[in-house]
């Protein structure tokens, strides 16, 4: 009764692969088994289930429970909806771990898992250890744990209509992107004051009208249109699973992660002074100067959303969040990156403000910078090459931090080039205030690149 995997979806932060060629009902219900085994060995015996919109969603998930209550763990289903809100049950449920059927992003044919462990993120090592396990199942038909249905959907958007205050009315458009947000967002916005308008809400697997992507430009342009057509004053986007935010303010400009970052903390610390504020490796840094201006304490952190969250905890920080739109508050919440509740506390610091977000925007210094350059290098290599490039910066005496690959401050700005977790690819960005500035940490980065054998894309 041992069961293989496909190599290719036992990923960093999650278990992920494509329907019918690298993923089955059958590896589900390995997962559920695995998983199990590992959390009774902990002392666990409660888990809370979850699954997302996409067609396949439901089978994945009914498998998954048999092979939890198989090994004798009771699972609590708790429906359809988005990966926070399996988060939010198994914070507020008195469960031992949960498990989301989601396959986040990624393209419709796609599906997968992400976890929570005994109150704590499960990721790397882990997942290649629950991948081991199911190695070594033995057969086993009897189910041995409970079934409990819990649905907490109407509990969930209570949770996160309790959190917004508000002085004035707002007009917002929405977009679920026909992910697992859309029931959420319908039901939330019924209990906000102002206007609302709700773009491609129908939760439907195949996403019909653009990719859930927020952090794709193209897939934000139905919300740019739709908040200049209503003249609204922001437009929200959610990813496919609801961890991910993004912002476009009234003039339609996009807001990326780091720069909403700035917004957000600015009222986490007022009441926190002097607080950590954790940001990832590819933000601005706008960011950490802006939050050391503000008062509080800057943390760069490794990129990866479990990485981040297991980093806020440790160091009770009230608020970190990442380019890629995963936002975690601690300030009033529980530490998990929900991005319907990221945009609850948005429209409260707006509603409570005299300047509008397009305001706020105008008002960060101005820095000119790439987008975040992803190409091509053998997974066997990319580790390499940013060792190759941090040893010669070393030697030269480069100013530099190294957390998560390399990142480089000079007179013009700061480059950054570090190797992806989850694919054969090196990841690297710039930001300087000039283009000219912008134009020598491109060449210099090139250069380190060329060094290793690597060629730097055209921006």
């Amino acid at each position: 009764m041992s069961h293989e995997f496909d190599p290719t979806i036992l990923r960093e932060y999650d278990i992920r692969g494509v329907v019918g060629t690298t993923l089955s009902a059958a590896d589900a219900r390995a997962i559920g088994r695995a998983y199990s085994v590992m959390l009774t060995a902990a002392g666990g015996r409660r888990v809370a289930v979850g699954y997302d919109g996409r067609l396949t969603s439901p089978e994945l998930e009914t498998a998954l429970v048999e092979g939890l209550t198989t090994e004798g763990i009771d699972a609590v289903r708790i429906g359809r909806g988005p990966t926070p809100m399996l988060y939010y049950a198994a914070a507020t449920l008195g469960v031992d771990g949960g498990v989301m059927v989601t396959g986040s992003h990624n393209p419709p044919d796609y599906n997968g898992f992400k976890f929570v462990f005994q109150g704590k993120s499960f990721y790397g090592e882990a997942i290649q250890k629950l991948g081991e396990t199911a190695r070594h199942l033995v057969p086993q038909d009897r189910q041995l744990g409970r079934i409990e249905l819990h649905e907490v959907g109407d509990e969930y958007v209570a949770r996160l209509a309790r959190d917004y205050r508000g002085d004035r009315a707002l007009s917002v458009a929405w977009d679920p992107g026909n992910g697992a947000t859309g029931e959420v967002v319908q039901a939330l916005t019924s209990q906000l004051p102002g206007r609302h308008f709700l773009l491609n809400e129908a939760i439907d697997g195949r996403f019909p009208n653009h990719h859930p992507d927020p952090t794709i430009p193209e897939n934000l342009v139905q919300l740019q249109d739709t908040v200049a057509r209503e003249r609204c004053d922001l437009g929200i986007a959610f990813d496919g699973d609801g961890d991910r935010i993004g912002v476009v303010d009234s003039q339609g400009r996009i807001l990326w992660g780091d720069q909403l970052m700035v917004v957000l903390a600015r009222d986490v610390l007022a009441r926190h002074p002097g607080a950590p504020i954790l940001a990832d490796v590819k933000a601005s840094q706008v960011l950490f100067d802006e939050i050391a201006r503000m008062g509080g304490r800057p943390v760069m952190a490794a990129t990866g959303h479990s990485l981040i969250k297991a980093k806020l905890a440790e160091l009770n920080a009230p608020l970190a969040g990442e380019m890629s739109g995963h936002i975690f508050f601690a300030d009033g919440y529980y530490g998990f990156d929900d991005a319907v509740y990221v945009a609850v506390r948005l429209l409260s610091v707006l509603s409570g403000s005299r300047h509008s977000l397009a305001e706020m925007r105008d008002q960060l210094p101005a820095v000119i910078n790439t987008p975040e350059l992803r190409f091509a290098c053998p997974e066997e290599r990319k580790f390499g090459v940013v060792d190759e490039v941090r040893e010669r910066l070393r030697r030269a005496g480069a100013e530099m931090t190294d957390i998560d690959g390399v990142r480089v401050r000079t007179a013009d700005g700061w480059w950054l080039l570090r190797a992806s977790n989850t694919q054969a690819v090196l990841v690297a960005r710039a930001e300087s205030a000039t283009e000219a500035g912008l134009t020598r940490l491109k060449k210099t980065l090139a250069a380190e690149l060329a060094a290793s054998g690597v060629e730097l894309p055209e921006v």
